[in-house]
């Protein structure tokens, strides 16, 4: 059995996330278009009859300009060490930037087998592939290079085919019937994080964060209460929107991917808080188990 870990990395909205998602076949990666949407390393874990692939989806790396910026690229730098394999995923529709060769040296730095992944190939035509593929195989000996659309699922399979043949004979690492490595709470918090994230666009700040205080379990239904802790109350008013339109909307959205999530009937009630204060922050976070080093 073929078996290893593979990291994905790349600049922030190269599509990371959506490529995780369309190899597990289960939403574990949250996507927006604001980048650094992604704020951990989240493993997702690909079965089959003949292998395990453990794939490990990370914040984008990109020039921090804040605590949060920093700890993003801690990440990301971390999955680098120890894995198997990696996907240097780059926009093709957008030109090779300052960005991309900022990654590509950290990789040199590691000496692993590392494929380059154009990524969003429907966006652009055949002759600027063929192009593309001819500038880029000089930057760096990279074991393969492929073209995909991870939201239009084009050549997963070829690529899932061609990751086995880099990796080593070996026992799972996981039971097989596990599809990441993160609980159903966090994977909760995240899905009603991505519904902050697209229902407010540019006027709320990655600091956003989402705290399950409630989660039980009953025969056909998961109650769940989760706070969206802010800093500054001016944010908790766009949140809550007139009358309280926009909480509704952002929980009814977020309860649908839930219900998909749990298979089950979701009662879902959201609250804002403002924490602005560091020490009551810290302690609100501690007090429900959150690292607080993911708020900026």
């Amino acid at each position: 059995m073929k078996v290893g870990v593979v990291s994905i990395v790349g600049r922030p909205n190269a599509g990371k996330s959506t490529l995780i998602n369309s190899i597990i076949k289960e939403k574990i990666a949250i996507t927006s278009d604001k980048p650094q949407t992604t704020r951990n390393n989240i493993q997702g874990i690909y079965n089959d009859s003949d292998s395990q692939i453990v794939f490990v989806d990370t914040p984008g790396i990109h020039k921090p300009k804040n605590k949060l910026g920093k700890y993003l690229n801690s990440e990301s730098y971390s999955s680098i060490l120890g894995v198997d394999l990696i996907l240097f995923m780059i926009d093709a529709s957008k030109p090779f930037g300052k960005g991309d060769e900022f990654i590509l040296e950290k990789i040199k730095e590691e000496n692993i087998n590392t494929f380059l992944i154009l990524n969003k190939i429907d966006k652009i035509k055949k002759d600027e592939l063929y192009n593309m593929i001819l500038e880029y195989k000089d930057k760096y000996d990279f074991k393969e290079i492929i073209p995909i659309s991870a939201i239009k699922e084009k050549n997963i399979e070829e690529l899932i085919k061609t990751i086995k043949d880099y990796l080593n004979e070996g026992e799972r690492i996981y039971s097989e019937d596990y599809y990441t490595d993160k609980s159903v709470r966090f994977l909760v918090s995240e899905l009603i994080r991505e519904k902050v994230l697209r229902k407010t666009r540019e006027e709320v700040p990655h600091a956003v964060t989402v705290v399950i205080e409630n989660f039980e379990e009953k025969n056909n239904s998961v109650v769940i209460n989760a706070c969206i802790i802010v800093e500054r109350d001016g944010i908790k008013k766009i949140l809550v929107g007139h009358n309280g339109d926009m909480i509704k909307e952002i929980g009814t959205d977020a309860r649908k991917d839930i219900e998909n999530l749990v298979g089950k009937n979701v009662y879902l009630e959201l609250f804002v808080k403002t924490v602005n204060n560091w020490r009551d922050r810290d302690k609100y976070l501690t007090e429900f188990g959150f690292d607080n080093n993911n708020f900026e």
